[in-house]
């Protein structure tokens, strides 16, 4: 992925003939506003857990995630609506999916609205969609409810990528990015939602990895709308997708490993985590830089949006490759700001380095006023 657009007030690099560009980014969120330092007491309450044992170690993750801030669709009001969803042992998958059905069609529909409007061109316009989430469960799935919602035209071509986690949002601009360049004029939007609902549940000693879970993960949205070829003076390309890669690492399966059960989604993440990404991320950068004809050497020379599963994986990522603190700055401002929101954190993260060009970029025109 390049840089190209006009986020630093120079007169933008001309984007590469048939390569896909990001044209608009657009976010969205639940109204329900969590801050970390009043998390555990909320949390304990509202599933009405007296642990201290458990108690003390949600506040030590709490502590440790860097996360200050998160949004989710989970309120006291929907536990006192659905006190089951809060009680060890009942099956509740068909309350949790009624709720998140709902909950991710409005913030996919809010964040696309939003990236639309950036784009500038009309939501018609908008030739193929790809629709990314492992939130919901339904037929037709969450794509049809979304074009419905957008008023795209009937002939929009619909992808689905459903059970993807935190893979989802990169998964997402892959599959745009191929759609994008091998149907000359289309225009993609890529759009994603989560919430945690889906596997809400009290705390348990049996179950000590869902506390990593509830101190971490937020809800949310994300949209991108992605062409190859933008057309000048009407589409600003912000970054563009110059290659992709996907690498899947042989007996790791089982280290991310989601479950659908009766009282809803299980994720247990491994602990060996963190060191099977760190030695792993080196080889998987010297392929993907690789392919442009870029080494290792070059890695503080180049932009970093990566998503930010959690801060032991940033450290550890940043200290294989050898990175520049601020290197990672937009994906632990990402983390901090909104948790890790699963497959949306990518385009929040692509939002912050934005963001962070635009600042850089006023401060060097200020200091070259004397």
């Amino acid at each position: 992925m390049g840089s190209i657009g006009k986020a630093n007030n120079k007169k933008p690099r001309m984007a590469t003939p048939g390569k896909a560009t990001v044209l608009a980014l657009g976010k969205a969120f639940p109204h329900q506003l969590i801050m970390q330092e009043l998390l555990v007491d909320a949390y304990f309450k509202n599933t009405k857990c007296d642990d201290p044992n458990l108690k003390q170690k949600l506040t030590r993750l709490c502590k440790s995630t860097t996360v200050k801030t998160r949004y989710v669709v989970m309120s006291e009001d929907m536990l006192n609506k659905y006190p089951e969803l809060a009680i060890e042992g009942l099956p509740t998958m068909k309350q949790r999916l009624d709720i998140s059905n709902k909950a991710v069609t409005e913030m996919a529909i809010e964040a696309s609205q939003a990236c639309i409007a950036q784009w500038g061109r009309p939501a018609t316009d908008i030739t193929h969609l790809v629709y990314v989430s492992s939130s919901e469960a339904r037929l037709p799935g969450g794509d049809l409810y979304l074009a419905r919602g957008l008023n795209l035209s009937p002939e929009t071509q619909r992808v689905m990528l459903y059970f993807n986690g935190c893979s989802g949002g990169v998964a997402g601009l892959r599959v745009a990015k191929d759609i994008a360049e091998n149907n000359p004029g289309s225009r993609v939007l890529l759009a994603t939602s989560e919430t945690t609902v889906i596997g809400y549940k009290p705390p348990s000693k049996d179950r000590p990895y869902d506390l990593v879970g509830a101190a971490l993960f937020g809800d949310g949205a994300g949209a991108v709308v992605l062409g190859a070829d933008p057309i000048a003076n009407i589409e600003s390309p912000l970054f563009e997708l110059h290659s992709a890669i996907q690498w899947f690492l042989p007996d790791t399966e089982k280290t991310i490993d989601g479950r659908v059960t009766e009282e809803g989604i299980s994720f247990k993440l491994g602990r060996d985590l963190p060191e099977i990404i760190e030695e792993n991320v080196e080889g998987f950068c010297e392929r993907l830089i690789g392919v442009v004809g870029y080494s290792r050497e070059k890695y503080n020379e180049m932009f970093w949006a990566v998503h930010p599963g959690g801060p032991a994986i940033l450290n550890r990522m940043e200290k294989r490759l050898g990175l520049l603190p601020e290197k990672l700055g937009a994906s632990r401002r990402a983390l901090m700001d909104y948790g890790n929101a699963s497959s949306n954190t990518i385009v929040y993260v692509l939002e912050y380095m934005i963001e962070e060009s635009l600042k850089k970029q006023r401060k060097k025109s200020k200091s070259n006023l004397f």
